[in-house]
């Protein structure tokens, strides 16, 4: 199996619905996001996907993110912002975006350089 990582960020803001403590205020973050995917097979170039592709897809995903106050988007409207649920938004619509042939596999959501959450289906 051949596995393929990319790394891209965003800023926004947010603030914790139903959280006790400093989150439950409006206050940002720079995210770091992590995308992997996976195949069995190489294409005719010998890439599971182009690196370029791929960032691509997670750029315009994280276009809809950046620099954006999440709670006022349709889907943290009804789902709170934390890092967990944002890993959902950002694999679900990847997903979407990726050729059925790829695999995904995880996506990270690095809230500070020590606190990640992860989805993977």
């Amino acid at each position: 199996m051949y596995r393929v990582k990319i790394i891209s960020s965003f800023s926004a803001a947010h603030s914790l619905r139903g959280y006790l403590g400093k989150c439950e205020e409006l206050h940002g973050h720079n995210w770091k996001v992590e995308v992997v995917v996976w195949s069995k097979k190489l294409d005719s170039t010998g890439l599971v996907i182009d690196f370029s592709k791929l960032k691509n897809i997670l750029n315009s995903v994280l276009e809809e993110l950046d620099h954006k106050y999440l709670n006022k988007l349709a889907y943290f409207k009804k789902n709170n912002p934390t890092s967990e649920n944002i890993a959902f938004y950002i694999f679900n619509n990847i997903k979407k975006r990726l050729n059925k042939k790829i695999n995904l596999v995880e996506v990270n959501v690095w809230e500070t350089d020590t606190s990640c959450a992860s989805y993977t289906d």
